[in-house]
């Protein structure tokens, strides 16, 4: 697997999203590749249904233009019909639509950029399938499908609906769910065929604070009913599997694992890591000629309790299950000012960190943590030692149950272990995530900063 770019720079509402925004924003998005362009639906549960277009998945990609507006529409996908007409399938947030459990289709223009219908629902979910969400459409064999999973993201099924019409009655089948596995869920969902023509089924496992963790399934077709995963006693229903020969893409490739590591030897900022928020230009400056990435102190927004809630802090996802990141990091404070910190966090409904804050008497080691951060609560803060110098390695290794153990160095070598043992928690609909932040409290004219020479994961040692 190998990321190749983000189809978001930025998220609208432009000035709504300039703010810490957990669990808004995308939802369940799906990508098609029609006449020649990449399209990606996605939603927001709070403004509509968007769409933004590429003709490489490379990008660049369009500006999202809002397909429906509307609370509460959530987990689009499009299907091009063979007489030119143009449909979305959807699900409903009931936190936001006060309803939920139900799946609709809307008309969309010949384009795919307008809905020109008020949508009809498809499916009642409520009897046999509570919480059906994360429809994908396709057509088959005069067959009209509609993959969606039910029962709640961690305890639920994957069901397969068919009709002959495309408003239905659709009949249902339930095609796969945990079984006798360890995959729980599974949930969401796409159908994908290769090059080779090849059948085959992603989804995702919620996995607590490791986040939504992708699984492939093989998948084939009988009496024109998708069956996915292994079907052992040949009843239809499969059950997932965790390993299986690779699909047949026409070529062998070499093995490659999504980026995690990071120099900051670049001009960019790598794919890997996201700001929960749109960023601004002050946050942070990637200088090659230095080798390293400069964090500018941004102040925190007056309604910020914690650092949940700062919008400049870098993050990205936990690679593995067990692993250790070590970063280092040069601290040059304004004199002029108290209380700028830089420091390695594990971010999450709580978190905790290690950091290096200014004060009168100079640079003091900090750990800090936040229990139910999410909700408001405020951090504590141990004062550990006064800092040895201005460049700290700081270090986390995170083992099995997502148990989280800081450490820090002034050489590089010696490491003393800081802070309780930390467990991680998911964020809101994501999993636990490692950042690297540095912020003020004050109004300045100019800020502080702090260069990230590099960002190291290894296997735990």
């Amino acid at each position: 697997w190998q990321l190749i770019g983000h189809a978001l720079k930025r998220l609208p509402p432009y000035e709504h999203f300039s703010v810490t925004r957990h669990g808004e924003g995308v939802w369940a998005p799906s990508l098609r590749y029609h006449n020649g362009e990449f399209y990606l639906y996605y939603p927001d549960p709070d403004f509509g249904i968007y769409l933004t277009k590429a003709k490489k998945a490379e990008g660049p990609w369009s500006e999202p233009v809002l397909v429906a507006g509307g609370k509460g529409l959530i987990d689009p996908c499009p299907l091009w019909d063979s007489d030119g007409q143009v449909y979305l399938v959807y699900a409903f947030a009931g936190s936001r639509a006060g309803i939920k459990s139900v799946l609709a289709v809307k008309k969309l223009n010949k384009e795919g950029t307008k809905a020109i219908d008020e949508g009809v629902i498809v499916y009642d979910g409520h009897e046999l399938d509570p919480t059906v969400e994360g429809p994908k459409f396709y057509k088959r064999n005069g067959w009209y499908y509609i993959f969606a999973p039910a029962g709640g993201v961690s305890t639920g099924w994957q069901v397969v609906l068919r009709s002959k019409n495309v408003y239905g009655p659709y009949e249902r089948r339930n095609v796969m769910d945990q079984g006798n596995t360890p995959i729980n869920g599974p949930h969401q969902g796409a159908w994908v065929t290769t090059q080779t023509g090849e059948d085959w089924f992603l989804h995702f496992q919620d996995k607590d604070a490791y986040g939504r963790i992708v699984h492939l399934q093989p998948m084939k077709w009988v009496g024109d009913w998708p069956v996915i995963g292994a079907d052992k006693d040949g009843n239809g229903k499969g059950e997932p599997v965790l390993r299986y020969k690779k699909p047949n893409v026409g070529r062998t490739y070499p093995v490659q694992t999504p980026p995690e590591s990071d120099e900051f030897n670049g001009s960019t900022i790598g794919l890997q890591w996201q700001w929960p928020a749109n960023s601004q230009a002050t946050w942070a400056f990637a200088n090659p000629a230095k080798g390293a990435l400069r964090l500018f102190s941004a102040r925190l927004p007056d309604s910020a309790r914690n650092l949940w809630e700062a919008p400049n802090v870098l993050q990205q996802k936990f690679p593995a299950e067990e692993f250790m990141a070590t970063t280092k990091i040069t601290f040059t404070p304004n004199p002029k000012l108290e209380g700028e910190r830089t420091g390695l966090a594990v971010m999450g409904l709580s978190y905790a960190a290690l950091a290096l804050e200014s004060g009168k008497d100079g640079i003091s080691l900090l750990y800090t943590a936040a229990k139910d951060a999410a909700k408001g609560k405020k951090e504590s803060v141990k004062k550990l030692a006064k800092a040895a110098s201005a460049t700290v390695y700081f270090r986390v290794r995170v083992t099995a149950g997502a148990t989280c153990r800081f450490s820090y160095s002034f050489d590089g070598k010696n490491f003393t272990d800081a802070g309780e043992a930390f467990t991680a928690e998911p964020g809101r609909w994501k999993g636990a995530k490692l950042g690297l932040f540095c912020t003020r409290e004050t109004q300045t004219n100019d800020s502080g900063y702090a260069d990230v020479d590099w960002f190291r994961v290894e296997p735990v040692k």
